[in-house]
């Protein structure tokens, strides 16, 4: 199982565009093609670093939610969070999304690395969700939603930061 990976992709849009819409932990549903929605949760209503949301996600006939905590805000060039880990939830991923003005308009990068999995949690989820063994696709897979989504809103023709 990749432990670690990350996609890349250039979006004909500003930063402070692409921003707003991955910033926005209630879009997610939007271009993920796993989460399906993303609520705060414990009184949190925007990012801040230690605002936690809880994720739902799907994948065939598998379905699970995740309580995530952010990291890192740092508008509009970072954002990271980790998924919590819990007496239930004994793993935990770190996902970061980087933006990077180009010419273009903005390279955003996805990545995640596991933080936390023991090797018997590990060969579950090799078994329940053999698509987790390697995550590349999916982030691409991802970011080509996103880009969509953002290129579609088309609220300005500048780029750069």
């Amino acid at each position: 199982m990749r432990r670690e990976c990350q996609a890349s992709i250039v979006v004909e849009a500003p930063a402070t565009e692409v921003w707003d819409v991955v910033s926005d932990v209630t879009r997610v549903g939007e271009w993920s093609g796993e989460c399906r929605r993303c609520e705060w949760v414990g009184g949190a209503a925007g990012l801040a670093p230690g605002a936690r949301f809880r994720g739902t996600n799907r994948r065939g006939m598998m379905r699970w939610a995740r309580l995530n905590e952010v990291d890192v805000v740092e508008a509009p060039h970072e954002l990271v969070w980790h998924t919590v880990f819990t007496g239930l939830r004994r793993d935990s991923t770190e996902w970061r999304v980087g933006l990077r003005p180009t010419p273009e308009g903005t390279e955003v990068t996805e990545s995640f690395r596991i933080v936390r999995l023991s090797r018997a949690m590990e060969r579950f989820f090799e078994l329940v969700q053999p698509a987790h063994r390697d995550r590349s696709q999916d982030l691409a897979d991802d970011l080509a939603r996103l880009k969509s989504v953002v290129e579609a809103q088309g609220g300005s023709s500048e780029t750069g930061p």
